[in-house]
């Protein structure tokens, strides 16, 4: 059995304890739970009836890519949190001015797909043109680009924020912001910046 991974905070600036516990204990939690109960069913599916309109290996096989993302997006989502907002820093910094024009810039698309995304808004690296994009995903298997890394996410699913909220997501949006932790994402572009420099030495 795969074990959710803890909160390392139990209530943020803007964020109340119930609301963070709803989110990661019960819907969180529900995801690894599907993910394990999917994949056991899996060992003994039966090959032999695969079927493109409609077989058990199709529908597991769906609804694993849903409940897989559905862990690895709420798990970046907690990790994005528990922070104290503001601007990253250093290489990080430097590529969000170099792929946005500047931090400001970013961070409002940021913000203004917040409201646009029915789901997620994804900060990633895309591996084929080096650069730093903002994608949406609407559903947790839509909308994923392939050959791109996460650095930042935003879950923006009502139940993120509804207890605390209401229909109110713009202001839920700022609280996220205020709550960014920077850490992981700058931690992220250090160990890429390593990888960048063993490739170029031969390594």
């Amino acid at each position: 059995m795969t074990d959710a991974k803890p909160l390392t905070y139990k209530t943020l600036n803007g964020l109340s304890e119930k609301q963070l516990a709803e989110h990661h204990d019960v819907l969180y939690a529900g995801y690894v739970k599907k993910t394990d109960e999917i994949r056991e069913k899996l060992k003994t599916v039966d090959l032999t009836k695969a079927n493109g309109t409609y077989s058990d290996l199709r529908e597991l096989k769906l609804e694993e890519g849903f409940a897989v993302n559905g862990v690895r997006l709420h798990e970046g989502y907690f990790a994005a949190l528990g922070g104290n907002g503001g601007k990253p820093q250093g290489d990080l910094l430097k590529m969000i001015e170099h792929d946005f024009g500047s931090y400001e810039k970013w961070e409002a698309e940021f913000k203004a797909l917040g409201l646009c995304a029915r789901g997620w808004v994804v900060l990633a690296f895309d591996w084929e043109d080096m650069k730093l994009h903002n994608y949406i995903c609407d559903v947790h298997n839509h909308g994923g680009i392939w050959s791109c890394s996460p650095v930042l996410i935003l879950d923006v699913y009502e139940h993120a924020y509804f207890l605390d909220y209401g229909t109110k997501r713009k202001d839920y949006i700022d609280v996220f912001m205020k709550n960014v932790n920077w850490k992981n994402p700058e931690t992220f572009v250090q160990n890429m910046r390593l990888m960048e420099g063993r490739k170029a030495a031969g390594h």
